[in-house]
């Protein structure tokens, strides 16, 4: 396993390319961007070239407005065809090994039935599309806390949503931060979901702030996850809650435990 950091939280002060400069300088050897927009992909190519570190993923554009994802959206069929054509161009330059799919908050009288059938063609679109390029295909169960109404809840959910689509190119984005908050056991969620795990990213809960600050034992997450036998990135997404490069006083302590 190997630290990653997601430049869409981390450093919120600094432009979005200097931030990869600014994980490289504290030993990150990865990162990521949630929605990057086109006018950033090339400054972001270009910082990523000169400080050595690699572009791990980035996200399937979420839609409009306040919108948290399009694939499990009824109707809205091409608009996350376009959303992945979007995102096939920028993973394209960017060299990204993975993208992340948001099912999204589908309408409130929308029929679950519907919403799961959309979500699973589009899955399989998607892991379609980016297979050509090995791109991995990610999809994120999301506690119902932090986004009510958001379609994929949990671990069965998320785990039901990867069976359904039944595609080689698809695994489970597993937020350490959003399990624990839907998941009793942590440890005993990421065994269950054992192999279908293709990205972890973390932040402590409560508060989605920097391991140390709120009851995850990420001693025992982390060693869950390499019984597991995953052995990719982990990724720190979370909100700082003060100065980022302060905030940093747990990596030394996960280095150890990844390595």
């Amino acid at each position: 396993m190997h630290l990653c950091a997601n430049l869409s939280m981390l450093w919120p002060d600094r432009p979005l390319a200097a931030r990869v400069a600014a994980a490289a300088e504290v030993g990150f050897p990865a990162v990521e961007v949630q929605f990057p927009t086109e006018d950033q992909v090339a400054e972001l190519r270009m910082a990523a070239r000169e400080s050595g570190v690699a572009i791990t993923l980035i996200n399937v554009p979420r839609g409009r407005g306040d919108e948290v994802g399009l694939a499990a959206l009824p109707g809205r069929e091409a608009d996350f065809a376009d959303a992945v054509a979007t995102c096939r161009a920028q993973a394209e330059i960017l060299g990204v090994a993975k993208v992340n799919v948001l099912a999204g908050r589908p309408p409130p009288d929308a029929d679950p039935r519907d919403c799961a059938a959309t979500l699973t063609r589009n899955l399989r679109h998607a892991a379609e599309s980016f297979a050509p390029l090995g791109v991995r295909v990610m999809v994120e169960p999301v506690n119902p806390r932090d986004v009510p109404g958001f379609f994929l809840t949990g671990l069965d959910a998320g785990l039901d949503a990867l069976n359904r689509a039944a595609h080689p190119n698809l695994a489970l984005q597993f937020d350490l931060y959003h399990m624990a908050i839907t998941e009793p056991d942590l440890p005993a969620a990421i065994r269950r979901a054992g192999a279908a795990i293709g990205h972890v990213q973390f932040a402590d809960s409560p508060g989605r702030h920097e391991p140390g600050t709120g009851a995850i034992d990420f001693a025992a997450a982390l060693a869950a996850l390499r019984a597991a036998g995953y052995d990719g990135a982990v990724s720190a997404e979370y909100t700082p809650l003060g100065d980022t490069a302060e905030g940093l006083g747990w990596m030394s302590r996960f280095k150890e435990l990844i390595a």
